[in-house]
């Protein structure tokens, strides 16, 4: 299949080299010369991390992924004749709404057209002619390590192309997830919104440190997380022991937050995270680029782990 993918930023390279080392036709651009020039260099360090992890297909080095995935800042020449447009931009409507009003313009009526939009719902900015053949297909950052994949379909989106798509991500060797309808955020963002409100309030007030909260969530919630779920912790906790928790209950979980004053005051101090060297965290000087491949190394070796580990099955 060739495949077009609009935007090559944090998201956009990451999703391009998933679909090379999958077996397709890629073709990527951006509207940023800085962010063209950064996408070779980024590709290869992911592949070199896979490629030291064993994660990687055979057979595949630098040299083999600069040929298989063509680079332009040309919006016609990377959507030309492409079977799937893999819409990667900014989470702004205006520009998503231009975009797709070019992509109309340019793409055969045949294409695809993919969103990797994550809170925004796409569909109200796609033009009609195209609804049939749109819908979500939202990836997870590193999308080469992180496995899954939303497949989500718009209101007018033909059964057979969200069968289709979920088919192409199944094949990558990733986990496709289908929803019946596009709501913001999906299934795991909505639960890590929920996580992130309860984990601002227990900073905004003092309860805890950044340190001890996420040791709390490495040491307890996510040691559990990857064999059981979420359900099927339940099912092995007693859903009568659940029930009661729930009847027992002495205070509410926080709403949805806007803002959190401790978040504010780091931002407000430049402290933005591992790209500034600084955020909750002091991440000690190091090249942003060293820390992003430690992390794929951890990711990795936890996610061979898992492999050999397996899951909880019910039924």
């Amino acid at each position: 299949m060739e495949i077009a993918v609009v935007g090559g930023g944090l998201m956009g390279h990451g999703i391009a080299l998933v679909l090379a080392l999958g077996g397709h036709g890629v073709r990527i651009t951006d509207t940023r010369p800085e962010t063209l020039s950064a996408i070779p260099g980024l590709m290869e360090s992911a592949l070199a991390t896979l490629m030291e992890a064993d994660a990687a297909p055979a057979g595949w080095d630098a040299g083999r992924l600069s040929g298989a995935v063509r680079i332009t800042s040309d919006l016609a020449a990377t959507v030309a004749d492409a079977d799937l447009v893999v819409e990667a931009i900014t989470e702004n409507p205006d520009a998503k709404r231009a975009l797709f009003a070019e992509l109309d313009r340019l793409c055969a009526p045949g294409t695809v057209i993919a969103s990797n939009t994550s809170y925004l719902d796409p569909f109200p900015l796609i033009p009609e002619a195209r609804q049939a053949r749109a819908l979500v297909m939202h990836w997870y950052t590193p999308p080469y390590i992180v496995d899954l994949v939303d497949v989500v379909p718009g209101p007018g989106t033909d059964p057979a192309v969200v069968e289709a798509m979920r088919a192409l991500v199944a094949g990558l060797g990733q986990k496709p997830i289908v929803l019946a309808r596009f709501v913001p955020g999906y299934v795991a963002n909505r639960i890590q919104s929920a996580i992130s409100a309860e984990v601002f309030r227990l900073l905004d007030e003092g309860v805890a440190t950044p340190r001890e909260i996420d040791d709390a969530v490495i040491h307890g919630l996510s040691l559990r997380l990857p064999v059981l779920g979420h359900l099927a912790k339940a099912d092995f906790t007693g859903l009568e022991l659940t029930q009661r928790a729930l009847a027992n209950a002495t205070y509410a979980p926080p709403p949805a937050r806007t803002k959190s004053g401790t978040l504010d005051a780091l931002c407000a101090e430049g402290r933005t995270g591992v790209m500034a060297g600084r955020g909750y965290f002091d991440w000690g000087g190091r090249d942003p680029a060293e820390l992003f491949r430690e992390r794929d190394r951890k990711l990795l070796a936890l996610k061979r782990a898992m492999a050999g580990i397996g899951r909880m099955e019910g039924t």
